[in-house]
Parts: structure tokens; C-alpha cells; sequence
């Protein structure tokens, strides 16, 4: 199967993975388990956005597994668009623990193929792996019949003044919603406090509120109505 631009390989030689997560056990537990399978293989890991980008340079790779969190200022779901302008046919899983219903499909939007959760039997993932190996789209079927409900009502959801934040700052309005304050979100995040504050200003300003409080009251009701 070609992958990336390369001359197809020999039948029966392991697919190659890049795995990139900034947690390093967590990462390391991904990479023992796709080398448990016979057929795949990790080429490569990292834990930034520059490691990886540097990695689909390096090497000959099938798929790149790719947490939402990521090390710096840029995440997943940005990662994802800068490996599809690089390698515009090797295929992207991403790997979350935020839930599917927030993030999947501004992830299928960015090029994505697939998006599992951190949380899903482990089972779960290695067919989720197998699933975008062979050309087709992994999400859960729960997912997917959010999606399809969505299109056929044109998108209940669109328009909602929180479609316009960008992707790390909805994940940072999420952690909001979820009781997190500045500090665990920098140190979840890998950002600065500063940086924080100036994304939840710019939430601030999209939502049109008037303060931070009002933010972190908006944040909650939204993510209650997620569940």
C-alpha cells in the first residue's frame, strides 16, 4: 500500500509508525503495544510538533498516531494539518482523552483519519490503527450517528458562538468548564500561565462576555450539555 509518496513496499513487511504523544509513558506503553503486532512496526517517536514534522522527513512511515496535547504551542489537531501539507497521503489517527464529541470532527476536519480515545479498550485501538491502515475512516459508531443526525439537520450546532474558537482554545474552554484553573491548564498544556490568560481573553472576546467568571459560567453549561 503506498502511504506517503514512496515506491509500495514488499507484501508481508511491517507497516511503519510515527507515534507522537509528550507523555513519555504513556507514549512508551503505544509503542510497546503496536510492536506486540506482528505486522506493525514504530519507526519513529516524538513529542512535539518539530520532532514530528522532523520524523516525516526522516523516515519511510505508513501512519502517524497523534495526541491532541502536545509539548509547545502547537497541538494535534494543527500538527495533523502541517503532516497533510508535508505528506499529503500518510494517514493521521489521532489519539485523545478529551471526548470524541468535542474534538473528532474539527480532527476529520484537519485531515485526520481516525479518532480514538485514550480511554477505549486497547483492542479498540489496534483496530482503529488497522482500520486507517487499510484507506478507511475510524470513529466510534456513536460519533457517527452524531455526525450523520448533524448533517441532515444542518448542523443544529452551527453558528454557535464557541465554533469560532480555535482548536486549543476550545480545549483550553473545555478545562475551563471542567473546574480547571489557569495554572493545572498551563501544566496540563505545557504552556505558560501568560499564555492561558491570553487565550481565555480571546474566548473572552469571541463569546462576547464580559469577564472571566462569565467564561468559566459559559464553560460549564457547555460542557454539561456534551455529555
Amino acid at each position: 500500500m503506498k502511504s506517503n509518496g514512496n515506491k509500495p513496499r514488499p507484501a508481508g513487511e511491517k507497516k511503519s509508525v510515527l507515534v507522537v504523544d509528550d507523555h513519555p509513558l504513556f507514549r512508551k506503553g503505544v509503542v510497546q503495544l503496536l510492536n506486540d503486532e506482528p505486522d506493525l512496526e514504530v519507526r519513529a517517536e516524538a513529542s512535539n510538533n518539530n520532532e514530528a514534522l522532523g520524523a516525516i522527513r526522516k523516515h519511510k512511515l505508513d501512519l502517524a498516531v497523534v495526541d491532541i496535547g502536545l509539548d509547545g504551542s502547537t497541538n494535534g489537531i494543527e500538527l495533523t494539518k502541517n503532516i497533510r501539507a508535508e505528506k499529503p497521503k500518510l494517514p493521521v489517527l489521532v489519539l485523545s482523552m478529551h471526548d470524541e464529541t468535542l474534538f473528532a470532527e474539527r480532527a476529520l476536519r484537519a485531515g485526520a483519519r481516525g479518532y480514538v480515545m485514550k480511554r477505549e479498550a486497547l483492542d479498540n485501538f489496534i483496530n482503529a490503527v488497522r482500520i486507517v491502515l487499510h484507506g478507511e475512516i475510524f470513529i466510534s459508531e456513536n460519533m457517527s450517528k452524531r455526525m450523520v443526525f448533524a448533517h441532515l439537520h444542518g448542523g443544529a450546532d452551527a453558528g454557535s458562538p464557541v465554533d469560532r474558537l480555535s482548536d486549543r482554545e476550545l480545549e483550553i474552554f473545555q478545562m475551563i468548564g471542567e473546574g480547571d484553573e489557569v495554572r493545572t491548564i498551563a501544566d496540563r498544556l505545557h504552556l505558560s500561565p501568560k499564555t492561558v490568560e491570553a487565550h481565555r481573553a480571546r474566548i473572552k472576546e469571541k463569546l462576547n462576555v464580559p469577564n472571566a467568571r462569565a467564561v468559566a459560567r459559559q464553560a460549564q453549561d457547555w460542557v454539561r450539555q456534551q455529555v
